[in-house]
């Protein structure tokens, strides 16, 4: 099953415009890929749910040491050594910011696009099923060779 290259690329130019404007955070487009939705390593991932026209999820999963440089500038340059309540929080409120701006794009074209509320897993070599369609991974590269992947999973209804 194809997934139209118009329902992804919205997904990935939120992700780097929110990750600029909010995290003062550059990022390069690394080569899409087919993935499993298994993730290796001690990360953080978040689920978004999409409904609407088109269906499925977008998760965007990083390390947890990436995660917390995230938080860091997302709190105005506060440490952030660990992944507590308010970090986490901090990463939630940023994956809604580039699902609701890509959700923004996609109305854009004509199409009904809502999200659900994120949900965050944090864990060692998690596996996550998706059953319903292909999962395109993006990975985004930082000047620091960390990497933000936007996992985007969807259907046209």
């Amino acid at each position: 099953m194809s997934v139209n290259v118009e329902y992804i690329n919205p997904f990935i130019g939120a992700a780097q415009k929110i990750l600029k404007e909010v995290c003062q955070l550059e990022t390069k487009m690394q080569k899409p890929y087919l993935k499993d939705a298994e993730y290796e390593g001690n990360l953080l991932a978040v689920i978004i749910g999409v409904t609407g026209n088109i269906k499925g999820q977008v998760i965007l999963s990083l390390e947890i040491d990436t995660a917390c440089n995230i938080a860091s500038k997302m709190m105005m340059g506060m440490p952030v050594k660990e992944l507590d309540n308010m970090a986490k929080s901090a990463i939630s409120e940023l994956s809604n910011m580039i699902l609701g701006n890509a959700a923004t794009s996609l109305s854009q074209k004509g199409l009904n696009v809502d999200i659900t509320p994120p949900s965050i897993c944090l864990g060692k070599d998690m596996n996550i099923m998706v059953n319903h369609s292909k999962n395109i991974c993006v990975p985004l590269k930082f000047e620091d060779n960390s990497v933000f992947e936007v996992n985007i999973s969807i259907v046209e209804e």
